[in-house]
This record gives C-alpha cells, sequence and structure tokens, in this order.
C-alpha cells in the first residue's frame, strides 16, 4: 500500500540488545570450548564455530566502539547451528535463531503510515488503526504524538534524515486534522 506520509521513528538505545547478544555468543563460544574440553578430544566442528564467532563479536566491538551499529544475528545463527550439533540442550540452537530474527526486528526502525483509511504501525506484527481511534495527531518540533480515544498516548522521537526531502509539519499536520474530522463526520452519520 502506497501511504500519503511516513514518519520513521528514532530507536531506543540498542545497547541492551548488543550486550545481550553478545554474552549469548560469549556462552555459546565457552560450551563449546567446554564440550571439547571434558570430552578431551579436539572436535573441528566446534573448535571452527567458537573461532568464527569470536571473530565476529571482535568486529562488531571494534564497530560499535567506532559509533557503527552492529548486527549479532549471523553470530547467533552460527551459535544456533552449533548447539544444534551440541550432544547436550540441542534446543537452544531453535532459540538462538529465534533471537536472531528477533535482534533484526527490533533494530529495524519503526514505521507509521498515515493513509486516508487508517494509520499503520510497521512492527513485527503490523497493526493498523482506523482514524476514529484517534483524539489527535500532531507532529510538532520532531516529535509525533498519536493520542488514542482509549486514554494511550504514543509519543515518540522523528528519525530526521537530512538526505530525504521531509514534508512539511504544518502540511501533515493539517492532513491529519482533515482525516480525523472526517472520520468524526463519519461517526456522528452512522449514529444519526
Amino acid at each position: 500500500m502506497r501511504y500519503p506520509y511516513v514518519v520513521i521513528l528514532k530507536k531506543d538505545s540498542e545497547r541492551t540488545l548488543d550486550f545481550i547478544s553478545l554474552l549469548l555468543c560469549l556462552f555459546s563460544v565457552l560450551n563449546f570450548i567446554n564440550e571439547q574440553i571434558s570430552t578431551h578430544q579436539f572436535q573441528l566442528l566446534f573448535s571452527s564455530f567458537a573461532l568464527v564467532i569470536l571473530a565476529g563479536m571482535a568486529v562488531n566491538v571494534v564497530l560499535a566502539r567506532k559509533g557503527r551499529q552492529v548486527r549479532y544475528r549471523y553470530w547467533l545463527l552460527i551459535a544456533g547451528l552449533g548447539w544444534l550439533a551440541m550432544p547436550f540442550l540441542p534446543w537452544l540452537g531453535l532459540l538462538f535463531f529465534l533471537q536472531s530474527f528477533l535482534e533484526y526486528q527490533a533494530k529495524r526502525p519503526l514505521e507509521i503510515g498515515f493513509s486516508p483509511d487508517q494509520v499503520v504501525v510497521n512492527t513485527l506484527f503490523k497493526r493498523s488503526y482506523a482514524w476514529s481511534d484517534f483524539n489527535n495527531v500532531i507532529l510538532k518540533d520532531g516529535l509525533l504524538t498519536l493520542d488514542f480515544k482509549n486514554n494511550r498516548l504514543l509519543q515518540k522521537e522523528v528519525l530526521d534524515d537530512e538526505d530525504e526531502d521531509n514534508a512539511d509539519e504544518e502540511e501533515f499536520n493539517e492532513y491529519c486534522r482533515e482525516r480525523l474530522a472526517q472520520a468524526a463526520l463519519t461517526a456522528t452519520e452512522a449514529k444519526g
């Protein structure tokens, strides 16, 4: 669907998610090494998984210190494959696959599309709201406010892309006022 307006919201800090992913990778590496020590035999498979994950973690730590965005999903996928090969707790591999998928979703910017019929919030599971669900929708000073009729309030900072030709806040707010007025008019017509 094509939206006349799409607002991209700033993400909250990703440091906690990165830290958890780093700990999970480190946990896997230690268990892959421990498996070899406890069985008293070198296993190329577990050594390879451990080395690849360690190298990936090192690259991510360096990139994070340079202020760049890092992704752990590939290292979590490799750890998941390693866990599937483990003689104990192989089901942990499925949890690592799930974590890699959720990490990708959690780091995606939150987009809200505004169409003439509805407002769609693009999360893991898309949520759509009718314009009649809102008291007010306003964008002011880089802050988007969605005031729901059920007393819920969503207020987030908008991602400011200098590269894109952003729509004017007044133009967006006027569009929202028109949609809200039309939804209110439709609701009163339906009652009467």
